[in-house]
């Protein structure tokens, strides 16, 4: 047993490396082929070292590179993610930024096209696809992601109102550089990545869950067996057609569990009735496993 964690260990770092590096190759791609070419602005601490960096550019005679900036302005996200969040968590963010530092200098920007609009939505794309890769194998991309982490561990509550304002002044930045067009093109570019993102990673797209069932027992050991969720139980409900007596649960899972749960059910009482909605909130605990 003890080996067969340790392999599955093994297995996870190795996946999360991978991913790391992935990552780096996306953003860079994004960044070389469409943002710059484009002169499109990404999102968070990408977006902030690309508007320092043109801003170096215009306004002073030194100069240090999107890259390098991507780096330094990640190292207090470091230093807040190894106090808060934990050590391997820590680790493979540093991956992940790093080497997202080297092949953007490495990778040579190419010029495929240079169509804002086109710029922004195959940037924001590439760069969705990525972070929500990222996210959804467990690494964070560094920047805003981990202060979102902090805050919710501490507060509960999202990082987005912070996030809209940060991408705001972003864009508004993108328009006094290069002119008002270009603050809509990457507010497109935003949204693009936004959505792309949300499409990869589904694990913070909470479901409601609702299960009519004559079998509440087995299929509520069979849900916690493969889902850490709690589980309400509505007892004495009935069956208008045929009269019989039936139990209702109620459970809220992420959209990354929806296998697990049709699984879950296939095996407990394939005969249930299972009526599944999007959640918009959720006031009070909702167990997310820690990165």
């Amino acid at each position: 047993m003890d080996d067969f964690q340790q392999l599955s260990k093994h297995h996870r770092d190795v996946v999360k490396a991978s991913t790391a590096f992935i990552y780096a190759i996306l953003v860079s791609i994004a960044m070389n082929y469409f943002w710059t070419p484009g002169h499109i602005y990404s999102s968070g601490i990408t977006g902030l070292a690309q508007l320092i960096n043109s801003l170096m550019t215009k306004f002073l005679p030194i100069q240090v590179s999107t890259a390098a900036l991507l780096f330094i302005l990640n190292v207090p996200m470091f230093i807040i993610a190894w106090r808060s969040i934990g050590h391997k968590f820590t680790l493979y963010t540093f991956l992940a930024v790093t080497l997202s530092s080297i092949m953007i200098k490495l990778i040579a920007p190419v010029g495929l096209t240079h169509d804002p609009i086109i710029c922004a939505i195959f940037g924001g794309a590439v760069n969705g696809f990525g972070t929500g890769t990222a996210l959804k194998n467990g690494i964070s991309t560094g920047g805003l992601d981990i202060i979102g982490i902090v805050l919710r561990r501490k507060t509960g509550r999202s990082i987005g109102t912070i996030n809209m304002a940060f991408n705001s002044i972003i864009v508004i930045a993108a328009g006094f550089v290069y002119g008002w067009p270009y603050a809509f093109y990457s507010a497109l570019g935003l949204f693009v990545n936004g959505r792309v993102m949300d499409m990869t990673y589904t694990r913070q797209q909470k479901m409601q869950v609702m299960i009519i069932t004559s079998r509440p027992k087995t299929v509520i050991d069979s849900v916690q067996n493969r889902i850490r969720r709690g589980v309400t139980i509505v007892h004495n409900a009935e069956g208008a057609y045929q009269h019989d007596d039936k139990t209702i649960l109620f459970t809220v899972i992420t959209r990354y569990e929806m296998g697990e749960l049709k699984a879950a059910m296939a095996e407990s009482d394939p005969h249930a009735f299972v009526s599944i909605s999007d959640t918009v909130k959720i006031l009070g605990h909702f167990y997310e496993p820690k990165p």
